[in-house]
């Protein structure tokens, strides 16, 4: 009896859990639109660039490729016909972090239950895994386009040069490059909205 409280207290939670995941957001063109539609978004992605060096129009469009801010993303299944082949790659959530290097940020970052379909540790894990870029490629953290080539191949990819022959990566960078660019405009005219919209934060401390 016991034992079938526990599982049925368990299938509920899933089940509520999965009723809260956030749609996309509306507008994805219009960082100042998406946190205004998620206002915790935008103090998520301040605390991993406080902690990680990763600016927040950065984050976000690294967010945006990924994901398309889909929080239950992953790469399409593949067919034989009519055989399921699976995935290509293990890749899930926001920041489709794969299993291997998610499973080293959290064994590094702790709390077990770290979530990839939590914006707030996919902002957390995007940083983390740049700072580690930074400190071993020396690629500047403002650098959105480098940055995701390191990124996507790995930073042995990366140091390898693996990217150079992969054109159309190469252009996903730079437009990854040329949202961030869009975003750090949007957001230099209206981020003021956002520093200090919740009880706990007073002025000036959150400026």
């Amino acid at each position: 009896m016991i034992l079938a409280r526990a599982v049925l207290v368990v299938l509920l939670l899933a089940w509520v859990s999965g009723c809260f995941y956030a749609p996309p957001p509306q507008n994805q063109r219009d960082l100042c639109q998406v946190f205004a539609q998620y206002p915790d978004w935008y103090d998520y992605a301040r605390d991993s660039q406080s902690k990680w060096g990763t600016p927040v129009h950065i984050l976000m469009a690294f967010v945006r490729h990924e994901s398309s801010y889909r929080s239950h993303a992953k790469p399409p299944r593949r067919w034989l016909w009519f055989i399921p082949l699976g995935r290509p790659s293990s890749a899930e959530g926001y920041a489709q972090a794969q299993d291997p290097v998610w499973g080293e940020y959290r064994a590094e970052r702790g709390r077990f239950f770290r979530s990839r379909s939590d914006m707030e540790d996919a902002l957390d894990f995007i940083g983390w895994y740049n700072h580690k870029t930074w400190r071993q490629l020396g690629i500047s953290r403002d650098d959105a386009e480098k940055l995701y080539l390191a990124y996507h191949e790995g930073r042995g990819g990366y140091r390898r040069g693996t990217w150079k022959k992969k054109p159309q990566l190469r252009r996903i960078a730079r437009s990854v490059a040329a949202t961030a660019g869009q975003y750090r405009s949007q957001l230099a005219q209206c981020e003021s909205r956002f520093r200090c919209d919740s009880w706990y934060q007073v002025w000036p401390l959150c400026r």
